[in-house]
């Protein structure tokens, strides 16, 4: 990995978690911090089970999975950063979140450490501004993709100050971690999620209108598209209530063509929120 020997990820949900295990993977030792110890632990839990998978799938060998796992620890604690050489960010996405962690990664990181946001939608050049003027030319959108330990693509997002020397740093350093990265302008939603979310408000409007079901939905755009998975089964992987915020924060950006569907509320209010909760657009109880 070079000069990078130990990381900092912050949240340990579905997307951290998975971050932290491209890096533990690459090599690197990972700190990986939630609110509190238990969330950081169950974090780190649920990766035996993803790891698990890739090793059938023929992707991962079996004898690499415990150092794997033994390469990240799971803390509450924000001074286990002092010593990282990078910091990638992926909490809940709400700005007044975000700003209060890299307010505190601010005080602890040293001075050239690389603060990265892994955020989907956000400003980088705003969230750039809770940091050190001495450091916001290391700040960087870096937005991997959902379930990450699998997705190739990362998004690289310089903000209006970020040094080019960061911006190449950052796509190396996807490209040891065996992942693809593209430069992208920043702009709300960058350039997947504003392709995605206009293709999701369009499947809610399909079915809507009883156009066709979900399930018929999602297999034609595996069966007619060539997508490995459809949109449906997709919301249900990055959870709708997430989906709607970014829907709200496109909608704020762009206007009409971004406004989220009466049917995806729906489903937040019903906390039908796909496979966090065993319940979406499809049903994960059994």
């Amino acid at each position: 990995m070079g000069d990078v020997n130990k990381v900092g990820v912050m949240g340990a949900g579905m997307m951290g978690a998975e971050i932290a295990l491209c890096f533990a993977k690459s090599g690197c030792d990972v700190v990986m911090k939630e609110t509190t110890l238990e969330l950081a632990q169950k974090g780190k839990d649920r990766l035996a089970g993803v790891l698990d998978n890739a090793i059938r799938k023929g992707r991962f060998q079996e004898g690499d999975k415990a150092p794997a796992l033994e390469r990240i620890t799971p803390t509450d604690q924000y001074e286990l950063f002092k010593d990282v050489d990078v910091v990638v960010e992926a909490v809940f996405e709400a700005l007044e979140v975000k700003k209060e962690v890299f307010g505190r990664l601010n005080e602890i990181c040293k001075p050239d450490c690389i603060m990265a946001t892994n955020t989907s939608s956000i400003s980088i050049t705003l969230l750039a501004t809770t940091v050190g003027t001495d450091r916001i030319d290391r700040f960087v959108g870096a937005h991997f993709f959902s379930p990450a330990s699998v997705m190739k693509l990362v998004e690289i997002i310089p903000g209006l100050e970020t040094s080019e020397e960061t911006v190449a740093f950052m796509m190396a350093l996807c490209r040891k971690i065996d992942k693809t990265p593209v430069r992208v302008k920043d702009v709300t939603g960058f350039a997947v999620n504003r392709l995605l979310h206009a293709m999701w408000t369009e499947a809610h409007r399909l079915a809507e209108e009883g156009v066709a079901t979900p399930e018929d939905i999602d297999t034609a755009c595996k069966l007619g598209l060539g997508h490995p998975i459809g949109p449906f089964a997709l919301m249900d992987l990055t959870s709708n209530d997430l989906n709607l915020k970014v829907g709200e924060i496109l909608f704020d950006a762009y206007g009409e063509r971004f406004k989220p569907r009466p049917i995806l509320r729906q489903k937040v209010y019903a906390n039908h929120l796909g496979r966090k909760t065993g319940r979406g657009w499809y049903d994960y109880r059994k």
